[in-house]
């Protein structure tokens, strides 16, 4: 491969001309010029810069724009699981070649069919890591506490409300194929006044029995969490990341820094619910709730926290969740610092740091192309003019 430029993402270095030898699935040489063996397909992507594929630690395949409770109540797992594979070619395309799921909704475990069908070469889509049914507990935060309760609609989570049903549910979780787990750590959350407040689900002491469960078989348990005190809960327990992280205390911080715990913010899918709120008044809410979050990020970069990107794509359209870059840029992070969160931080929060989130030797031949300089224009990445994921092109 060949292109005017290519970004090291790990340095900010850029390396022009760029120049990428694949073998089989991995990269064997990159450079300014390597080496071009007789016979050897050459691919001229012009004026554009190489970069490592995205890598996306929050997404739904199994969700799409629309009324989120309605559809995992009114569509069936099967029409939701061929939703799914299509929302994966969607990101794919975009340049996210690889993500985590970060629960199916409702759908059981159906993501490790579209997991296994991505891996087997079925079907097109980013390598994923996946998590099978999220856990909640009884009238929680995916516990359908908005329909009629007589009619006994079924939560969106596995429901769990003690440390013994934790261990129960997360061991069924594997069983039926997750890769890791996702809990609902925190409930509904409000702001007023500029303060921001949010309900605890799980004790610390819960959320431990989880861990330690998750670590008898050498796996991890990331949280939906947006405050205190749920997030130093998580923090303490030591999770892999804590996902959203509106609020993080001085002391949830300090501790996320030493455990390197991840902090993965969801810029988008705040803004989106701001700009698509039924009301004026559900708007301002959560642009207010958007605004406080803008503010404690830039506390969370000072403070050395971990920063990995998720979009939590999915209610909003799958394909368009590049606009997290540009969030993140937004509200204090530096384009390479944004870059690096959806590289080779990502990668080392899914467990791929040795083979994704860079253009080195002996990685998967994950690339991707944009006209222009990231660097310079973080929008960049919204453009990606070409794809490959292990050395097959998916979009030229």
């Amino acid at each position: 491969m060949h292109a005017a430029h290519l970004l090291e993402v790990e340095t900010g270095r850029t390396i022009s001309p760029g120049e990428v030898l694949i073998r089989g699935d991995r990269i064997a040489e990159v450079g300014a010029l390597v080496t071009h063996p007789a016979g050897t397909n050459m691919i001229d992507l012009g004026d554009a810069t190489l970069l490592p594929g995205l890598i996306d630690a929050h997404v739904h395949l199994f969700l799409h724009p629309g009324a989120e409770d309605l559809q995992t109540v009114q569509e069936s797992v099967s029409q939701r699981t061929i939703m799914a594979t299509l929302a994966a070619r969607d990101d794919l395309m975009a340049g996210f070649t690889a993500e985590r799921d970060m629960g199916t909704e409702g759908a059981g475990a159906a993501d490790t069919a579209v997991r296994d069908a991505i891996n087997q070469g079925l079907i097109p889509g980013p390598r994923l890591r996946i998590s099978g049914n999220a856990v909640d507990i009884l009238g929680g935060h995916e516990d359908a506490i908005h329909f009629n309760p007589e009619q006994h609609v079924l939560s969106n989570a596995s429901i769990a409300n003690n440390a013994a049903e934790l261990v129960n549910v997360i061991r069924e979780q594997f069983k039926l194929g997750a890769d890791f787990i996702k809990i609902y750590e925190t409930g509904r959350d409000s702001i007023a006044d500029g303060k921001f407040s949010t309900v605890y689900q799980y004790t610390e002491a819960e959320l431990e029995a989880a861990m330690n469960e998750a670590a008898r078989v050498g796996k991890h348990i990331a949280v939906h969490a947006t405050g205190e005190p749920g997030t130093l809960f998580a923090a303490r327990a030591g999770v892999i990341s804590i996902d959203h992280a509106y609020q993080l205390s001085d002391e949830t911080m300090r501790l996320m820094r030493e455990k390197q715990i991840y902090a993965v913010p969801t810029f988008t899918i705040s803004e989106y619910f701001a700009e698509h709120a039924a009301t004026r008044e559900e708007a301002s809410r959560l642009q207010a709730m958007l605004d406080y979050h803008g503010v404690e990020f830039r506390k969370q970069i000072a403070a050395g926290v971990p920063i990995a990107m998720g979009s939590d794509v999915g209610p909003f359209p799958h394909g368009t969740q590049a606009r997290e870059f540009v969030l993140m840029v937004k509200y204090g992070m530096s384009a390479l610092a944004a870059l690096q969160a959806g590289t080779v931080n990502a990668a080392k929060l899914l467990g791929w740091q040795s083979e994704l989130g860079a253009l080195k030797p002996g990685f998967f031949a994950d690339v991707i192309a944009v006209t222009g300089n990231p660097l310079q224009e973080i929008s960049a990445l919204q453009k990606v003019t070409f794809v490959m994921k292990g050395g097959v092109i998916y979009k030229q």
